[in-house]
């Protein structure tokens, strides 16, 4: 729950929002998914004045791209032998693209917040305790569910962590924009998710230390004292 997509995935979505870079293909996206049913080849062709050839070409290349799906309908209504052969359809794709540079991880924050507020609420628990718990069982599980180490976990989940001296700084913050807003909130749960990686790990010689400065995540990783 909550785990984001890994790189490879990440880069998928690169990849999409590139494809929409193209002019033609950008208009005949938006054109299917402006319409409340699947589109076809001839349809989309027309609505543009497009050869036949040259929208199905960019219909699959979005398609490839996991932009748009493709359904097999028939349109008469008619189903049994002669009903003919379904029809190619387009529609808006049920993934979520979403790219953002820095690295930033709302969805992440934003589960974990919703979660720590309806636990209070059931349970009288201090929304915060509850918000602090459930960042570190979340770092936890991320650490035990990889066999990676502490810097390419960390890099995955969009820190951009560099040696410094003896120590580990964290030069993005994937919270930023709720961290400056919320740092009380927002930095002590990602002190406590920084805790749990370490954890899950099973980094006995590292620890997260709350270290705030400009330009840089609210937490540093140190030499256990």
């Amino acid at each position: 729950m909550f785990v984001d997509a890994p790189k490879e995935v990440r880069d998928t979505d690169v990849s999409a929002v590139a494809a929409l870079d193209e002019p033609t293909r950008r208009r005949l996206y938006d054109h299917v998914v402006r319409q409340p049913s699947p589109v076809g080849t001839d349809e989309a062709a027309a609505a543009f004045g497009l050869a036949r050839k040259t929208a199905a070409f960019h219909l699959d290349r979005l398609a490839d791209a996991s932009l748009l799906d493709v359904v097999y309908e028939r349109r008469s209504g008619r189903s049994g032998p002669g009903a003919g052969r379904p029809a190619k359809l387009y529609r808006r794709s049920t993934k979520q693209v979403a790219v953002t540079l820095p690295d930033r991880r709302y969805e992440l924050a934003g589960g974990l917040l919703a979660q720590a507020v309806e636990e209070s609420d059931a349970t009288g628990e201090p929304v915060r305790q509850v918000l602090h718990r459930r960042a570190e069982e979340l770092g936890a599980r991320l650490g035990e569910e990889t066999e990676t180490n502490v810097l390419d976990l960390l890099e995955r989940h969009g820190f951009e962590p560099r040696h410094e001296d003896d120590s580990i700084v964290l030069a993005n913050c994937p919270f930023h924009a709720l961290a400056r807003e919320h740092p009380q909130t927002v930095c002590g749960m990602n002190l406590h998710l920084l805790r749990g990686v370490l954890s899950g790990l099973g980094e006995a010689e590292i620890e997260a230390c709350p270290e705030p400065r400009p330009g840089r995540c609210c937490v540093r990783l140190r030499p256990t004292a």
